[in-house]
């Protein structure tokens, strides 16, 4: 607690607490006064994140072909940290966390509910399509592109340009000095409180999950009580992860994460209708390609429609909400690789394993609710987290498939708090280094119990709408301070030995060793 950065550790954590304190206490205005800002929020800046994650692609496409591409992170003589594979593992499930809740459950209700302003007949063959075309805008490129520009431009600030560990220094580049000690205090404890709440969200979703396999495996009521359980649970697994360190803990969880996530998605396919899936998800992602600027841009605003806000605005403000803390993580393990393959393995390689995870998950669910309807029944009439099992239970080997999914998803989302945890008590303590990157255990154990103790109460009180408005009040901020990240990406993807301080150092080294060489010949 000595190394506590107080004035951005407090700030953020005593806003989670008293807001923990008031629904206790007074539970009718919590829940006005969240949701009077969440609407405020969805009704004024809905264009704003559309815009915003169109904004973000096209800064890794810029990014790649740019000088800034070629630029080593650490230096032309950096060596990488981690092994390719262990880096891309870490990074997608770490990125991933939810990705296995929404994959059935947004499908089905796109496929029984999609925008009345579109006009297209629920549970028809164009609802099909529309439902596959949307999950690719979700969960591709856009949402890893959200990611991808921040995590860039921190490892380059911190690596190369040698800035602090804080997300104020992502922003030197296009403020110069003017980005102070006071100013940084300021960045990092609004990130704090975006990433606070939009991890809450997201651990809200995973305890609905998580839940809901319980329930069907032993019958026990998914309730409040078995949600605090279950939170409980995660919560001591995470923490004890982040105790052991980046290099211990989250290496393993996350290569074991990856084998069972190839598992599960080989069974999925093999085992349902492959000739649909196929030509569907072919058709869809065609879609999706030719109105992508259109589906990115859509507000429903004129025709009154709330579709684009409580799904498009929801998860560009969960991404957000993520992005940036998350880009101090992303960043920090880039070390050693050229700024391409970074944009490779943060934005390129994830979003091509969503299109396929996508492609199989949402397209077998699809064709099981085209046969029956069941699996819309069960989502309207038992909630989000039932329509997953439900799911399992038309495929083959039902009882040994659910407790195996409940393990992939169990460390999912333990290995993503993991790295979110290690980033926020990293940026809410003084003397991080790259030779040093650990924040101390008490940080960690602080932060896991208040993000937990949020997300327990909101779907405590408001199920997934009260997830939503966590995810959209943490990402207004996020937002505006994502953009003047885009900014920096810009700026330094124009003229990277601008602000190159390993090729200075490099030079030196050489000039240095120019004058020894000549000393010695000389002698």
């Amino acid at each position: 607690m000595n190394n506590i950065r107080h004035v951005v550790f407090w700030p953020p954590f005593l806003f989670l607490i008293g807001a923990s304190i008031l629904s206790f206490t007074n539970k009718e205005g919590f829940i006005s006064i969240t949701t009077n800002a969440n609407d405020w929020v969805i009704t004024n800046l809905g264009w704003l994140f559309s815009l915003g994650g169109l904004l973000m692609v096209g800064g890794c496409i810029f990014a790649y072909f740019s000088p800034l591409g070629n630029v080593r992170i650490g230096g032309k003589q950096a060596k990488p940290m981690l092994k390719f594979s262990n880096w891309f593992a870490i990074t997608l499930t770490t990125t991933i966390a939810t990705l296995t809740f929404w994959s059935i459950a947004e499908p089905i209700s796109h496929f029984s509910t999609p925008p009345e302003s579109l006009g297209i007949e629920p549970n028809s063959p164009e609802a099909a399509l529309f439902s596959l075309s949307t999950l690719y805008l979700h969960w591709t490129f856009t949402p890893y592109a959200i990611y991808c520009v921040p995590a860039v431009v921190f490892a380059f600030v911190y690596y190369n340009m040698k800035k602090p560990y804080s997300l104020s220094s992502a922003l030197s580049p296009l403020f110069g000095e003017k980005v102070n000690k006071s100013t940084s205090t300021v960045i990092d404890a609004v990130c704090l409180y975006t990433l606070a709440l939009g991890m809450a969200a997201s651990m809200g979703t995973s305890i609905l999950t998580l839940s809901g396999g319980v329930e069907y495996i032993t019958g026990m009521k998914s309730s409040p009580v078995l949600w605090g359980i279950v939170a409980a649970v995660v919560t001591v697994t995470f923490l004890i992860s982040a105790a052991t360190g980046l290099m211990k803990g989250i290496r393993i969880l996350s290569d074991i994460n990856m084998k069972a996530f190839y598992l599960i998605l080989a069974f999925v396919f093999f085992v349902g209708p492959i000739p649909f899936i196929l030509n569907t998800s072919t058709e869809a992602f065609g879609i999706y390609l030719t109105e992508f600027f259109k589906k990115s841009l859509f507000t429903g605003a004129a025709a009154g429609d709330p579709w684009p806000q409580w799904w498009t605005t929801f998860y560009w403000a969960s991404w957000f909400a993520w992005a940036l803390i998350l880009s101090l993580f992303l960043g920090r393990i880039a070390y050693g690789y050229k700024v391409k393959t970074v944009i490779l393995v943060n934005f390129i390689l994830p979003a091509a394993f969503g299109l396929v995870w996508m492609s199989v998950f949402g397209g077998t669910a699809i064709s099981i609710d085209m046969a029956d309807g069941v699996l819309s029944k069960v989502l309207a009439g038992n909630g989000s987290e039932a329509v997953i099992y439900e799911f399992f239970s038309h495929l083959p080997w039902a009882s040994l498939i659910i407790p195996f999914f409940l393990f992939v998803f169990y460390i999912t989302f333990v290995t993503a708090c993991d790295s979110n945890v290690a980033a926020m008590s990293g940026i809410s303590s003084t003397g991080i280094t790259p030779e040093k990157p650990e924040a101390g255990l008490l940080v960690k154990v602080l932060w896991g119990i208040a993000v937990s103790l949020i997300s327990w109460i909101m779907i405590s009180f408001a199920s997934i709408d009260g997830v939503k408005m966590l995810n959209n009040l943490g990402g207004v901020p996020a937002l505006f301070l994502g953009l003047l990240v885009f900014g920096s990406l810009v700026k330094i993807s124009l003229n990277p030995q601008k602000y190159d301080k390993t090729s200075e150092d490099e030079k030196s080294m050489e000039n240095s060793d120019e004058i020894h060489q000549t000393i010695s010949k000389a002698l």
